[in-house]
């Protein structure tokens, strides 16, 4: 003989059951936003934190005219390929400006990619570009130090600063190849 088993529903256990189901979904959902809230988000690139491309191409052209009008590294410099270049081939500061803006673009993690007008044994070509300039590690440190100066001049903050200058000091070696070889 079979038992038949009775369930009797009733509001007041239908009330019930659906308050334990209310509070445990409750629980789970804030133990969710607990976790996510305890989630590091992923570190932004230098580029997104310097302000993406135009930010960046506005502290080239400022730094880039500064440059110029330095006077260890500018038109009135001592090295005589600088002081030309500063002088003379003023025309072509413009495109500079563009390939230094995509340079910073392309090493801070940026979505544009630089390639080197004059190919060498790296992939930016730095030591071609500035090899016949005879750049010293002087005036390498002055150009660093007018690149620090803009970026106080438009108020990055100390942790993104930091980063772009060794960047910039990353390929010392490279631009002041041709100095080397004089």
């Amino acid at each position: 003989m079979k038992t038949a088993v009775s369930t009797t529903f009733t509001r007041r256990s239908v009330v019930a059951g659906l308050a334990v189901t209310a509070a445990s979904t409750a629980v789970l959902a804030t133990d969710n936003a607990h976790a996510q809230a305890n989630q590091t988000t992923p570190e932004k690139s230098l580029y997104e934190r310097l302000g993406g491309v135009f930010a960046i191409a506005a502290v080239v052209d400022h730094f880039s005219d500064a440059v110029v009008k330095n006077p260890v590294v500018g038109q009135k410099s001592k090295n005589p390929q600088l002081r030309k270049w500063h002088t003379k081939n003023l025309g072509r500061l413009p495109g500079l400006k563009f390939m230094r803006t995509l340079w910073v673009c392309d090493v801070s993690g940026g979505p544009f990619k630089f390639v080197a007008t004059k190919p060498g044994t790296t992939p930016l070509g730095l030591e071609e570009a500035h090899r016949d300039l005879r750049i010293s590690p002087a005036e390498f440190d002055e150009v660093a130090a007018e690149l620090g100066r803009t970026l106080d001049h438009f108020k990055v903050p100390k942790p993104e600063k930091a980063e772009v200058l060794a960047a910039f000091a990353a390929h010392k070696d490279q631009v002041t190849a041709g100095y080397k070889r004089a």
